[in-house]
């Protein structure tokens, strides 16, 4: 079955990075990341846990498992940042 030509996927992995980029320069630098700004953050995330039923809201029911997802994410948002470069 041959592949489409069209659309987002089909195009060429840069054309597709320098779209994204446009789209993150929209967004103003004080909404940009939750790492520059805790309280849109933690907003963000009790939007996200109420739209969740607390049947289903695991870490509300298993704080040891919150830990631990804390714990990982925390580890990999420093692994693999990369130094900014002269163009930032």
């Amino acid at each position: 079955m041959p592949t489409s030509t069209r659309g987002f996927a089909s195009m060429d992995p840069e054309k597709q990075r320098a779209i994204a980029r446009k789209g993150g320069e929209s967004v103003p630098n004080d909404k940009r990341s939750f790492s520059q700004n805790h309280a849109l953050a933690a907003e963000a995330g009790r939007k996200g846990g109420l739209s969740v039923s607390p049947q289903k809201r695991s870490f509300a029911q298993n704080h040891e498992l919150a830990s631990v997802a804390g714990r990982k994410g925390g580890h990999a948002s420093h692994v693999a940042r990369k130094p900014p470069s002269a163009a930032e």
